[in-house]
């Protein structure tokens, strides 16, 4: 296990259509816990972002502050908890089979869990590779720019410098409602 002292590190895995971002990690945070923990491999690639400086933590040491740190424990639990949130919410809108669904609560999902205040009171800005959403979501490239354009076009979406400025969760999941209401799309 490695803890973060200075600078970043992407952690990413392969996936069918190519490689897939699944954090950017900074200082204070930790990656390779779960190889302690399980004893297997690990499943995912680190990569340094810029100059890294990290702390090894081998089993050992792990075992021995966690039984002497409660902090450090209670920690490791939180992060593991909002991992297994992060993916049951993914798999709950992967469940979906319309495509336009996916990409909707997907962008709701990315304000949510990772957006950052827009300029509007509600707004909320995703920065994100959006062709590593559409591989995450399973969906072609075209369709993920084909509801993003209408979503800009009833002005729910906006372009920003590094993203897309949401203009509130609440109204995109009022549309999202809408056009399943009109059979636009598949629940």
């Amino acid at each position: 296990m490695f803890v973060v002292r200075a600078g970043q590190v992407r952690i990413s895995k392969q996936v069918r259509g190519g490689e897939r971002t699944l954090a950017t990690l900074g200082p204070g945070e930790f990656f390779g816990e779960m190889a302690v923990l399980s004893g297997r491999p690990r499943s995912a690639t680190a990569t340094a972002s810029d100059p890294l400086t990290l702390l090894e933590v081998d089993v050992d040491r792990f075992y021995s502050m966690i039984n002497t740190q409660p902090e450090i424990t209670v920690r490791i639990l939180k992060k593991l908890a909002q991992r297994l949130d992060d993916a049951d919410s993914l798999i709950a809108i992967l469940t979906k089979r319309d495509p336009k669904t996916r990409v909707i609560l997907g962008l709701i999902r990315e304000a949510e869990e990772r957006g950052v205040p827009g300029e509007g009171e509600e707004s909320r800005i995703v920065q994100r590779d959006f062709g590593e959403l559409s591989v995450e979501l399973g969906v072609r490239p075209a369709e993920l720019d084909e509801v993003i354009a209408r979503l800009v076009r009833v002005k729910l979406v906006r372009p920003v410098q590094g993203g897309l400025e949401l203009a509130s969760v609440a109204k995109i999941t009022e549309f999202l409602g809408f056009l399943e209401q009109r059979g636009i799309v598949q629940e």
